[in-house]
């Protein structure tokens, strides 16, 4: 192990503990909700790093898996009402609503909350597998993949909007029994979901790290800089960046998940284009090609954005500040805050070895 895998498995690790420390200084359960919504999108983030910024795919789609993997929660936790928000069928009160009269095949798996944990990770990371066989054998790269995975994204969305009687339309899936493994309870404004929460992005994101600095994460950033150097040397490029869209799809199928319990519904707008394109902002904005950046420019561009949008002096103003302060970061930073700080950081040891250089040379010289 490199002295510099070891500063960031320190970095990533010291970044994961402060943030389960947080429910020990935060009494105010609202807030804690918020503050885990924020985790959850910074694991969104994380999860288009590990394709954008480790392989080269630039996933303008990365809110279909998300989407999609809420959708599997949320389906799993409205059969658990039975019979509150339910008709006496156990069917889903929307269902009612549109004159269904049995449960729809595709709904029965979902009685087993174990399965519907299991279809949030496989249903995005197939159907990623799927999309990413066709695109990648097809050599397909650059600006395309981005125009294909965009307009994946609008035809599953308007697919979803469309089947209303099976997935409540543009309300979504709402009235949501509260999540219960093992007997113990996850309430959204409690400590305990949190935790949750935070322990789901500590693994994931070591898991990433551990993706990106296997021999398969170095051929994965190998094809992102010269993708015809690595074929010529006889490796399947199509494979390897399927591999890497299904585990960034798993990543984001997982996320869905948890921004469901946090929200307590599901709705259309996981699936839409204005969040697709802000999960690019902010791995634009936290360094694309820093795991722990995307999850912290998630984090800090959510967490601006909520504070200035609830302020009544930035109230008209505050998409503005927002739109300024992107463009600056690119503009200044282009590999956002992550690579400004590794520059920092290279700097003051670069100086640091200048000045030990340069004081054991006076020492011989006086000597």
């Amino acid at each position: 192990m490199t002295r510099k895998t070891a500063m960031q498995i320190g970095t990533y690790g010291a970044v994961c503990v402060a943030i389960l420390l947080v429910p020990s200084f935060m009494d105010d359960a609202f807030i804690l909700n918020k503050y885990a919504r924020y985790l959850v999108l910074g694991i969104l983030a994380m999860s288009l790093s590990l394709s954008w910024g480790y392989t080269g795919i630039l996933n303008l789609g990365q809110a279909v898996s998300f989407g999609l993997g809420s959708y599997c929660m949320a389906m799993s936790l409205k059969l658990k009402t039975v019979p509150v928000h339910t008709g006496k069928a156990g069917l889903p009160d929307f269902m009612v609503w549109n004159n269904v009269t049995e449960l729809p095949l595709l709904w029965q798996p979902f009685h087993s909350l174990t399965f519907g944990i299991i279809a949030g990770i496989m249903v995005p990371a197939l159907l990623a597998a799927f999309l990413g066989w066709f695109m990648f054998k097809g050599r397909i790269t650059g600006v395309y993949v981005a125009i294909i995975t965009l307009a994946w994204l609008v035809v599953v969305n308007l697919l979803i909007i469309d089947q209303q009687m099976y997935t409540g339309g543009f309300n979504g899936i709402t009235d949501l029994a509260q999540l219960e493994i093992l007997g113990f309870t996850f309430d959204a404004y409690d400590s305990s979901l949190y935790y949750l929460i935070g322990i789901c992005l500590t693994v994931s994101l070591f898991i990433a790290l551990a993706i990106t600095k296997s021999k398969t994460g170095l051929i994965l950033q190998a094809i992102r800089d010269h993708e015809d150097r690595v074929r010529y040397f006889g490796y399947d490029v199509a494979y390897f960046k399927i591999f890497a869209y299904c585990v960034s799809a798993g990543i984001a199928g997982l996320a869905g998940m948890l921004y469901t319990i946090v929200m307590e519904f599901a709705s259309p707008t996981f699936l839409g284009v204005p969040l697709s394109l802000g999960i690019v902002i902010w791995c634009a904005v936290g360094g694309r090609s820093s795991l722990l950046g995307a999850m912290l420019g998630a984090i800090l561009v959510t967490g601006m954005q909520g504070a200035l949008s609830e302020s009544e002096l930035f109230l008209e103003t505050w998409t503005l500040i927002m739109g300024f302060l992107f463009v600056v970061i690119v503009l200044f930073m282009p590999k956002g805050l992550a690579g400004a700080a590794e520059q920092l950081m290279g700097r003051f040891y670069s100086s640091g070895n200048e000045k030990t250089v340069n004081h054991g040379s006076r020492k011989e010289e006086t000597g």
